[in-house]
This record gives C-alpha cells, sequence and structure tokens, in this order.
C-alpha cells in the first residue's frame, strides 16, 4: 500500500427531514447564493423545503445549472455574486449544479481570475465556502473537492480541484422519488465506473480498499433493478445515495492506484456529442478493460471471481466472460455500449486521439493510456 493522508471534512447529514436542518449547518448572517438546474426541484418539493429552512437569512437565488455545466453560464452567476457580495454559495440539485457551484466559489474568492482560467490551472487555492442539497446520486461530487466544468464554443470539458471541501452535505432519499429512470441509469452507470477506475487496476495493494469496492459494487448490481423499477422504496434509494457518496469521497483510493481513462475519454465523447456523462462511461470502460487487459489481468480474474461469480475456464475465457456481464450490467440499466448504439460516429475515435495527443496526456494506472491507446479503446467500441 502506498503512503497517503486522509481527511475529509464535509459533513455529511443523511436521511429524512434533513433539509430542515439548513439552519443550523449555514453561520448566521451569511448572505447565501442557492444554485439550482432546470427546475425539477420546485416540482419535489425540495426547493420549498430549502427556502422555508432558509427563511431568516439573506438569499439570492441563479436558476440554470446544466447538465455538464458551461462556463459561459457559470459566468453569469459568478458576476451576480460579486455584485450582491455573496459570502456562502448552495448547490440545490445534481452533481452538475454541485461542480459549477464550486467554479462560483472559486471565482468569487479569486476575483481576479477569469473563470476558464481557473479551470484550466487544474487547481483553485481559495474558495468561499459552499455547501449542497443533492438530488440526485451519481457524482459523488457532494464530499470531494473536484468538478468537471465544460466550454461550449470551444467543445473543451476539463476537471479542476478546489482547495475546500463542500461544509456539508444533505443527503435525503426521499427527493429521489421524482428522478426520470433515465437520470437513475446514468447514475448508477456513473458510480459504478467511479468505483472501476479506483479498484481494477493492480492486485494486492489493500486488501481493505478492495473489499470496500467491491462491497460497493455488489450493492450497485443488487440495486439496479429496484432503483429503475419506481417503486420509491426508501432503504433502496438510501442504499443508492450512500453508494454514490462513498464512491467518491476519497475513501476507497486510500494507498492504491487510480486509473481514470474512462472517465477522461468519456468527458472527450461528452464534450464532443453532448452524450450524457454516465451513458458516456457505460461505452467506454468495456473497451478500456478489453484493450488494457495484459496490464490489469489480475485484477480482472479477481473482479470476474468476486464480482460475478466466475471461477471455471481459463484465464482469457474468464476475462472475457467478466467483460461481457458488465456490458450486460450497462444493457440492463438501458445503456448503450457501443459508439453506433449511441449515435456516435466513429471518426470520433480519430478525434479523441488528436485531442489527446494534442495535450500530450497520459492516463491510466500506469500513465500509459495515450491517445493513440484511447483511439484503440474507442475502435473497440465501435
Amino acid at each position: 500500500m502506498k503512503n497517503f493522508i486522509y481527511q475529509n471534512p464535509t459533513k455529511l447529514v443523511f436521511g429524512k427531514g434533513q433539509i430542515a436542518k439548513l439552519p443550523q449547518l449555514i453561520p448566521a448572517g451569511k448572505k447565501i447564493m442557492i444554485t439550482f438546474g432546470g427546475g425539477s426541484v420546485k416540482s419535489n418539493g425540495v426547493y420549498d423545503q430549502v427556502k422555508t429552512a432558509l427563511k431568516d437569512f439573506e438569499t439570492i437565488e441563479f436558476w440554470g445549472i446544466e447538465p455538464n455545466p458551461k462556463v459561459e453560464t457559470l459566468r453569469k452567476a459568478i458576476e451576480l455574486g460579486k455584485e450582491k457580495n455573496i459570502d456562502f454559495l448552495l448547490a440545490v440539485g445534481g452533481g452538475s449544479v454541485l461542480d459549477g457551484t464550486k467554479l462560483i466559489s472559486a471565482a468569487l474568492a479569486m476575483p481576479d481570475k477569469e473563470a476558464w482560467e481557473i479551470v484550466l490551472s487544474g487547481y483553485a487555492p481559495v474558495n468561499t465556502p459552499y455547501a449542497s442539497v443533492m438530488t440526485l446520486p451519481a457524482t459523488g461530487s457532494e464530499m470531494n473537492r473536484g468538478s468537471v466544468i465544460s466550454r461550449k464554443e470551444t467543445k473543451e470539458k476539463y476537471a479542476f480541484y478546489s482547495v475546500d471541501y463542500p461544509q456539508f452535505c444533505i443527503l435525503d432519499p426521499e427527493v429521489t422519488y421524482s428522478l426520470p429512470k433515465n437520470q437513475l441509469a446514468n447514475g448508477l452507470s456513473d458510480v459504478f465506473v467511479h468505483v472501476m477506475e479506483q479498484y481494477l487496476t493492480t492486485t494486492g495493494q489493500s486488501r481493505v480498499m478492495d473489499r470496500w469496492a467491491e462491497g460497493i459494487l455488489h450493492t450497485i448490481i443488487e440495486i439496479a433493478p429496484k432503483v429503475l423499477s419506481g417503486t420509491h422504496d426508501y432503504d433502496t434509494m438510501a442504499d443508492f445515495m450512500l453508494s454514490a457518496t462513498l464512491a467518491l469521497n476519497d475513501m476507497i483510493r486510500m494507498g492504491v492506484t487510480e486509473d481514470w481513462a474512462t472517465h477522461m475519454i468519456g468527458h472527450e465523447l461528452t464534450a464532443l456529442y453532448g452524450i450524457a456523462h454516465g451513458a458516456s462511461l457505460a461505452i467506454v470502460l468495456p473497451g478500456t478493460m478489453s484493450v488494457m487487459r495484459e496490464q490489469k489481468r489480475g485484477k480482472l480474474l479477481q473482479y470476474a471471481d468476486r464480482i460475478w461469480n466466475i471461477t471455471e475456464g481459463g484465464e482469457d475465457e474468464r476475462i472475457n466472460l467478466a467483460i461481457a456481464r458488465t456490458v450486460d450490467f450497462f444493457n440492463s440499466l438501458g445503456q448503450a455500449t457501443r459508439l453506433s448504439e449511441a449515435g456516435i460516429p466513429e471518426e470520433a475515435a480519430a478525434e479523441v486521439e488528436r485531442r489527446f495527443n494534442e495535450r500530450d496526456v497520459h492516463y491510466g494506472e500506469e500513465g500509459n493510456v495515450t491517445g493513440k491507446v484511447a483511439r484503440q479503446i474507442l475502435e473497440s467500441r465501435k
């Protein structure tokens, strides 16, 4: 196991009716900007709960942070925040709303820096305090420092990191009941691949990390049919929300190598073709598993055994079957697992290679997923 330092200061406030705790979580006297997405929080009752809880605070609202948040939209929020002297931000919605809010937070604390310049730097050294009320289990953004921001005019999408974690996150599983099936499917895909990026690397690094990761994978596979059934079972949605948070709050990556090539390739597909983030991952992951099979052989065999109970046959046979079972899982969510099924042209592979080469990037646990390898991964999923 590698050396590591672990600290996650975000307070997790979980369960029914917890939105009412907002006045206890935000310091008195704060001037709050509440950020929202497209308006679903009004139909599911979250908006009313938040506004009631914050009735004694001075608040302003910013609406319209889209999926894969665009810097063009966020610049408007930043200007509003500066004008109103905002000193606390509360993201209410899914991971995209929170990702966008992280950039707003950084830009308000660095008024001399342009928003896209902050994104390209990869790191924000100061932040305006921020927190979240989450309505969609998926990104895990509620307990980490990372965010991913797009630029519409150049079809780019990059990650950057804030110096500060969210001060708190409120997760009430009941607010997920109104989510449409496609958003739930994308969320399940996102959580599954978040875990795989930290798990499917090298064997023998940490028994604890492996078992934690495998536990989340088993949970997602087990609950997925019920999540998508529309039965609104509280305990199922509670497991879903908590799995999403634990998948990316730094817990399962302590002391182990990580991959993230699948995500980086998926980001390019989203930026170029507008495909939902979770849907892009369902296409790319099987390709990553296949093309990188020799490097990941030991972990693929462990994954086949412990996740899919594949124990018979030769090594290559078991790996092939594990990849096929992964594809079947994504298909069971209603996800496309090939570029053609998602309406993405074959030339996407060459364009992603060009973009990777232009930036001279090297992803994966061994830093060997270059533009050429990314192209091979996508060509395996035509």
